[in-house]
């Protein structure tokens, strides 16, 4: 396919679905922003679970991977407000990630938090992160640019979700 969009491309392709599109996005982050980890996570308010639905880091924050929602600083101004999170220095991560320690020994000190909508309901959030620092205002502008690029791979994904599940129904009846 030659859609001039890497993207486009990607979603468009029947290769090793939603990873490709998720690995598409995870390129034009790195073209536009830069990131050592990038993730992308939904959020379900039923369960209080955030789920990874992307991570260029496996073996660190595995796929499928879930964790509480914790409210606190962050999910008041990401999931309540749908607000971008920055925090520039492992001591702001800590006071909101219980897993700082870990992100500090990849070598990541500094966040941002894009909180990803469609129709008024959010999707998920894409994450970046880098040394401490790295987010400067400009470069979080250029993250926040990302969103509508990351709503296709949701909302693409979320497809993928579905209609696995009504051809799953269809087999076993």
């Amino acid at each position: 396919m030659t859609n001039c969009d890497p993207l486009a491309d990607a979603i468009a392709s029947t290769q090793s679905q939603p990873n490709t599109s998720w690995r598409a996005l995870d390129a034009l982050a790195q073209r536009t922003v830069g990131a050592k980890l990038f993730t992308a996570m939904t959020f379900d308010a039923r369960t209080g679970l955030a789920s990874r639905v992307y991570t260029n880091d496996p073996d660190s924050y595995p796929v499928a991977g879930t964790k509480p929602i914790e409210p606190n600083a962050w999910t008041a101004q990401v999931i309540d407000q749908g607000q971008t999170f920055v925090a520039n220095d492992i001591a702001a991560i800590a006071n909101v990630f219980s897993d700082h320690e870990l992100i500090q020994s990849l070598g990541c000190e500094s966040v941002v938090n894009v909180p990803v909508f469609a129709n008024g309901e959010m999707l998920g959030s894409i994450n970046l992160l880098h040394e401490a620092g790295y987010y400067t205002p400009a470069r979080v502008a250029d993250a926040q640019t990302l969103t509508l690029s990351a709503c296709a791979c949701f909302l693409f994904a979320r497809l993928l979700a579905h209609t696995a599940t009504i051809d799953s129904i269809g087999d076993s009846q």
